[in-house]
């Protein structure tokens, strides 16, 4: 189902796959927007925002009331390199080609699957 004001997972803001999403995830939320189910926050480790924010080395609540209150993507992003970490080229191409084939025969494709159905 395709969400509007939602983007695909693939689709990168500096160069990171997920990002955007993560974003567009929470201000859809604070929208009141974002339909049930989607897995938001930190609250699991093995979430993809959860992910995110740690391979980034930034607090999800800070960075969410960064996006919030009005930062763009760019802004967002160049905020989480100052106050979090830089990951190198290298990190970067291992984290994206591990997000885009997340579940695709892995250990989390059964859950994956479950969550289409």
């Amino acid at each position: 189902m395709k969400i509007p004001g939602l983007r695909a997972a693939d689709e990168t803001v500096g160069g990171i796959v997920h990002f955007g999403r993560m974003l567009d995830k929470m201000r859809l939320h604070a929208a009141g927007t974002l339909p049930e189910g989607y897995y938001l926050g930190d609250g699991d480790p093995t979430w993809w925002d959860s992910r995110c924010c740690r391979f980034l080395g930034v607090n999800y609540e800070v960075l969410s009331a960064l996006v919030l209150g009005g930062a763009t993507d760019e802004a967002a992003m160049v905020w989480c390199l100052s106050q979090g970490r830089q990951p190198t080229a290298e990190e970067i191409q291992i984290w994206n080609a591990f997000i885009v084939k997340r579940g695709w025969r892995d250990e989390a494709s059964q859950y994956l699957q479950a969550d289409k159905e």
